[in-house]
């Protein structure tokens, strides 16, 4: 008899803040595979392997998490995270996540009070934060940070825009740019919205383990030197 490995197969059926947060990690770094065999999986890679211990554990998922070595010296370790699992997938389709979701990705229909959490996730996952000084050929150099979220749907960033607007976070401006492998959207914020950004995402996570460290860590130290 086959070997069914340990998960919580409805933890995407009943919103949580770590199911939104979950969610919003795989619209950016995770996707949807079927094997020959007919079999589904659900699958998250990222460099974090902390990170994605500490998703591991909310899953309640007993898997082992597999390591891919760089082939490149340029590049990093990946870690993988692969759950078997019809129902799961179904529940990801259900919510809007297709196979190919790359430039149909959806913003699923999230209660308020869980979207600070969605955001965080991809936040972690497609966003970037950057602080430092600008102006530095001036008398006096400018100390700024900007939060940037990539994706390559844009309709998927406008979503995540009007989303924020309705908690005062405004201001967002959504461009497209270009890469060697295709085209993809930057949803950029300046000073005072990348502000509210950290205080909506981070406010609310209590004991919550669900967030990387670095890119809370280039917040903080930002407040510390305007302050």
């Amino acid at each position: 008899m086959p070997i069914y490995k340990k998960v919580n197969r409805n933890f995407f059926i009943t919103w949580t803040p770590e199911m939104a947060y979950v969610l919003g990690f795989f619209a950016a770094d995770g996707y949807i595979t079927v094997n020959k065999r007919g079999g589904q999986f659900w699958c998250i890679q990222i460099t974090d392997k902390e990170l994605l211990e500490n998703i591991k554990k909310v899953i309640k998922a007993d898997h082992k998490i597999s390591i891919r070595l760089p082939k490149k010296s340029s590049e990093s370790i990946l870690y993988r995270l692969q759950i078997g699992s019809i129902e799961m997938c179904d529940d990801l389709r259900k919510l809007g996540f297709s196979e190919r979701k790359t430039k149909s990705l959806v913003v699923p229909n999230i209660p308020n009070k869980y979207f600070s959490s969605f955001v965080r996730g991809y936040f972690d996952g497609d966003g970037n934060v950057w602080s430092g000084f600008i102006h530095k050929d001036r008398k006096n150099s400018t100390l700024t940070i900007q939060v940037v979220f990539t994706s390559c749907s844009c309709d998927f960033l406008d979503k995540i825009r009007e989303g924020l607007q309705m908690f005062n976070i405004e201001r967002g401006i959504l461009r497209q740019g270009k890469k060697k492998k295709g085209n993809y959207y930057r949803l950029t914020y300046s000073v005072l919205n990348s502000l509210k950004l950290y205080d909506f995402m981070y406010n609310d996570i209590g004991t919550s383990m669900l967030f990387l460290k670095r890119k809370k860590d280039v917040f903080e130290k930002y407040k510390k030197l305007r302050s």
